[in-house]
């Protein structure tokens, strides 16, 4: 019988907890794709050893060549037709099973409690053919397991109900749910978006390099061929990752639901991401040196066993908290954030003005940065150690770092604290870390 449109028949598996579990294949464009895998090993080769490569095929003739084309392109059919034929997944009541592999089998069981993040993704190729890539974000698990691909809207009906089954909503209600309502918090204009790129440094420094290096070069060697073959990927680079950053923050927003934070972007290829509520570490906000007199930021997070990092690549300040404080409830960004004290300019020199603290009720704020100032919130729950250094010179200005690790394996540090204060630090924040993580919501999808 047939699940939604354009998706195969599904079929009885194996039974699980005394119930038969019902099977479904992938779309069947799915073989289109991996019938590249033989082609893309090929091309592999020839990369790794192109001298090799190109003998190769001077020696071969026009006649070899066509039948090496008769023979690969079948094999490579046959090949994604089984490899898609091979693989199946199924959602049972307490887990997502996908079973894969052509000569090996693999069989992976992804818990349902343990998902934190369902994304769908659509490659142009793949938004052109109606059909979606699922990604799966696991604690725990060193990379995404993924479905791809299913239609479009079998993936949106498969997502809703995964995250409704991990919300704790029993399977024979997980389909009637539905997928939870979105409010949008925040759009990107497409102006502002281009302007935030052109104003920020790192394409600045791009296309300096770009138009410095090749006349340095030509004075150097008066040899056209370098200026050429230095200076045509150094502007095609810069031309290309501003191109490329637009492209993928394209038509960026920024909707509230129940089960976390949607992030919807993309030009060619468009991407619907989730941030697990309660699983974010840290919330970093970026103010570049030519984006101050327009009060625009940027925002990034550390999230535990994801690799979801930015959550608004450009936005007024106002704005930017009002999300924030979706992603930490009860959160305020500290107003003021005391420098260190004067005698650490003699560790470093200008420098020092950028660092400041402030601790509130809720997290650590600590900033660091002069051109391109840099603010992490770290919320007590979240904090996992924290470590004081202290090197001789240090040691003789009285200043020290007060260091807080937390659960997505990253550092926020509190640089050149006067040692007292930092001593103070060290053991207050240890308890309000223990205090954080007793009083700290479950994190749980919907909760």
């Amino acid at each position: 019988m047939s699940t939604s449109e354009g998706q195969p028949e599904v079929h009885s598996g194996q039974k699980a907890g005394g119930q038969e579990v019902r099977e479904r294949r992938l779309h069947p464009v799915t073989p289109l794709r991996r019938a590249w895998a033989p082609v893309t090993v090929i091309a592999g080769w020839g990369v790794h050893d192109p001298h090799q490569a190109q003998e190769q095929l001077t020696k071969l003739t026009a006649t070899t060549l066509l039948t090496g084309f008769a023979i690969l392109v079948p094999a490579a059919s046959l090949y994604g037709f089984l490899s898609w034929w091979f693989t199946h997944f199924a959602v049972t009541d307490s887990e997502l099973r996908i079973r894969t592999g052509l000569l090996f089998r693999r069989t992976a069981h992804i818990r349902l409690d343990r998902l934190q993040a369902v994304d769908v993704t659509q490659p142009l190729l793949a938004r052109v053919a109606g059909v979606a890539k699922l990604k799966l974000d696991v604690i725990g698990a060193d990379k995404k397991d993924e479905l791809a691909f299913i239609s479009e809207s079998e993936a949106r009906a498969l997502r809703a109900e995964l995250l409704a089954r991990a919300a704790g909503f029993a399977p024979e209600t997980a389909h009637e749910v539905g997928e939870a309502p979105v409010r949008r918090l925040l759009h990107v204009p497409p102006g502002v978006l281009a302007l935030s790129l052109v104003l920020t440094g790192a394409t600045w420094g791009s296309l300096l390099a770009a138009l410095v290096v090749p006349p340095v070069l030509w004075f150097a060697t008066h040899s056209l061929w370098t200026v050429f073959a230095v200076g045509v990927p150094l502007l095609g680079g810069a031309a290309t990752r501003s191109v490329g950053r637009f492209m993928g923050a394209y038509d960026w927003t920024v909707g509230d639901s129940p089960d976390g934070l949607r992030i919807d972007h993309g030009l060619l290829d468009r991407a619907h991401e989730t941030v697990p509520p309660g699983r974010v570490q840290t919330v970093h906000i970026v103010e570049p040196l030519l984006w101050r007199r327009l009060g625009w930021v940027h925002v990034e997070l550390d999230v535990a066993g994801s690799s979801q990092s930015v959550l608004i690549p450009v936005a007024p300040r106002a704005v930017a908290e009002t999300v924030i404080a979706r992603v930490l409830p009860g959160v305020t960004v500290p107003a003021s954030l005391p420098r260190p004290p004067r005698r650490a300019g003699r560790c470093v020199p200008l420098w020092w003005r950028g660092y400041g603290l402030a601790v509130t009720d809720t997290v650590l704020a600590a900033r660091h940065g002069l051109l391109r100032r840099s603010l992490a919130l770290v919320p007590h729950a979240k904090v996992q150690s924290v470590r004081l250094t202290q090197g001789p010179w240090k040691r003789l200005m009285r200043v020290a770092d007060v260091h807080v690790d937390t659960g997505a394996d990253k550092t926020v540090t509190a640089r050149l604290r006067d040692a007292e204060e930092a001593a103070a630090l060290l053991y207050a924040q240890a308890d309000r870390s223990r205090t954080g993580r007793r009083d700290a919501r479950p994190d749980r999808w919907m909760a």
